[in-house]
């Protein structure tokens, strides 16, 4: 069966053109997307284009060196080969500008991983164009995190076993996957899914309109990043996908619409798939809810289309699921009064409110006395396992709901001595003390590169938050949160030997009102939320309810 010319699993729900008054609202969707700013200029394209030749030429030297310096001919050293793929939204045509190329680079059988991240690593160094290098060996997919030419890029690699990887291979073999470990199959599976996935579309075109608004309302409204238990972009490319496959003949507006339907009403943990789960020649696990329990426990499960099918939600949380489920019915809403010509686009991608939303939050913040990348790996770690931290809470009675925010925050301070650091640390994260950290200097883009900068201590720090709801009966009772916060750092300090030193490696988990939420989190067209106000006797002055609270807030 060619699997080109079959969209899904099923028939399609309507293969209906688009009418008059669709196309228009086509055309005003487009338009909104440019104004939001999500295509990229002609400059910034052909710059990402550049950094990936120069990738690809770095590759073919490091394997050619990792060959040399194993006793192989220079004619063998030469043919070994070596290709850079790309994946996620620069392979799938919906990048932006400022966000980052996900990078698979294939190599041949004799060069190993830890030739990755030395050889390789060495090689990126020594370019003058590196701005930042952040190695993760012992991630799930271990990876070096770069920014090169002022453009993010995440690096992975996948050893294949075979003696040369010409420039013109291909990964769509299932033969290939071969003889691999579990990591390599992993690094794989982003460009062999993102292929798959373009091919598994009726019209690309129409599908990448749909996934940039899909992308950007995931964005605005905090439902988009993996490591928090939202889908990844990967994950809602494939729930745009589905769609597309229902109504193969609709246009990009009413693809919108019948997403935020149909997936409000969709029967989870019933799975998203875009075509039959397929056996293949490895003895690997492929995702499979009869034989796995841990499967069965997947909430909303979208899956992979490629070969080993593997479950890209796995993340998503029981709160987590709230909220997109919430989301969805708001979408709905939204673009039905759009077609109904009550509302417009640029209200289907309104800012989140979620620093309005709850009365406590929790705050989890890394401090680093080092280098950034001695930060880089130490947030990153963290940052990673904050997950792991939500399942513990939410499993708490008395608590609802607890909310991951989808962007850290960081920022960088210079300090003279560890009393300094202690009160920079100290009193960042509250609005009531954040006034005191104007006594110290802050790190920006525009002074980094001063002497004096460069000359200090520095101190690197990352915020994550985490709104609470809480339903306590009796109002006397308290939730104690204890338990999880103290295993959570426990967790996080014994993954590495170097992260026991607490001094280098801050971590603290805060408890904080809404009301003294700092004002880093709300931009400069937010207000402040304001604090309602106890009865007052009568006499007593009257205040604007709008006016931004003063930093020293009662608890």
């Amino acid at each position: 069966m060619n699997y080109q010319k079959v969209y899904g699993i099923t028939g399609p729900v309507s293969t209906a053109a688009p009418t008059a008054a669709e196309n228009k609202l086509n055309d005003e969707l487009i338009q909104e997307l440019k104004k939001e700013g999500s295509f990229e200029s002609e400059q910034e394209t052909n710059n990402r284009v550049k950094v990936l030749e120069i990738l690809q030429k770095l590759t073919q030297d490091f394997v050619y060196k990792v060959y040399k310096n194993k006793n192989m001919s220079d004619g063998m050293a030469k043919d070994a080969g070596g290709k850079v793929f790309t994946f996620g939204s620069y392979r799938l045509g919906v990048h932006g500008p400022g966000s980052d190329i996900d990078t698979l680079v294939v190599v041949p059988k004799y060069v190993t991983r830890e030739d990755f991240f030395t050889v390789f690593d060495q090689s990126l160094r020594e370019r003058k164009e590196l701005d930042e290098i952040a190695p993760v060996p012992d991630a799930y997919v271990p990876i070096i995190k770069i920014k090169f030419s002022g453009i993010s890029i995440d690096l992975i690699c996948a050893k294949l076993d075979i003696a040369q990887v010409p420039i013109n291979l291909q990964l769509n073999d299932k033969n290939l996957l071969r003889n691999l470990d579990e990591k390599d199959l992993r690094a794989l599976n982003g460009t062999r899914v993102t292929d798959e996935i373009l091919e598994l579309v009726p019209k690309p075109i129409i599908f990448r309109i749909a996934l940039r608004a899909i992308k950007l309302w995931a964005q605005r409204r905090a439902v988009y990043g993996n490591v928090f238990g939202f889908p990844g972009g990967v994950a809602w490319a494939m729930l745009v996908a589905r769609i597309c496959q229902l109504y193969p003949n609709a246009c990009s507006a009413v693809i919108l619409n019948r997403f935020f339907k149909i997936l409000s009403e969709w029967k989870w943990p019933q799975p998203v798939v875009l075509k039959p789960i397929e056996d293949g020649p490895l003895q690997v696990r492929v995702w499979n809810p009869k034989i796995y329990a841990q499967d069965r426990s997947h909430r909303m499960p979208v899956i992979t289309p490629a070969y080993p099918s593997m479950c890209a939600t796995h993340n998503i949380t029981e709160s987590t699921k709230k909220v997109i489920l919430k989301e969805f019915e708001r979408g709905m809403k939204i673009t039905n009064d759009i077609f109904s010509n009550k509302l417009t686009w640029n209200d289907l991608f309104k800012k989140h409110t979620f620093f309005y939303d709850y009365k406590f939050y929790l705050t989890i913040t890394t401090a680093t006395k080092g280098t950034d990348e001695d930060h880089l790996k130490w947030s990153g770690l963290v940052e990673s396992k904050v997950r792991l931290l939500i399942l513990k809470l939410e499993a708490l009675p008395g608590i609802t709901l607890t909310h991951p925010y989808v962007k850290p925050f960081e920022t960088s301070y210079a300090y003279s001595n560890d009393e300094d650091a202690k009160m920079i640390i100290n009193n960042y994260g509250t609005h009531k003390t954040e006034e005191n950290l104007n006594n110290f200097t802050k790190i920006t883009d525009e002074n980094k590169s001063a002497e004096n900068i460069k000359e200090s201590k520095q101190l690197h720090m990352m915020t994550m938050y985490i709104g609470v709801a809480v339903n306590v009966e009796n109002k006397k009772e308290k939730i104690d949160i204890h338990v999880p916060c103290n295993e959570f750092l426990n967790l996080c300090r014994n993954i590495n030997d170097d992260y026991q030193d607490a001094d280098k490696f801050a971590l603290s988990i805060r408890y904080v009102k809404l009301h003294d939420l700092p004002n880093e989190v709300y931009g400069e067209d937010d207000v402040r939320p304001s604090k309602k106000k106890h009865k007052r006797r009568k006499g007593d002055a009257e205040t604007d309810p709008n006016k931004k609270p003063k930093s020293s807030t009662e608890e």
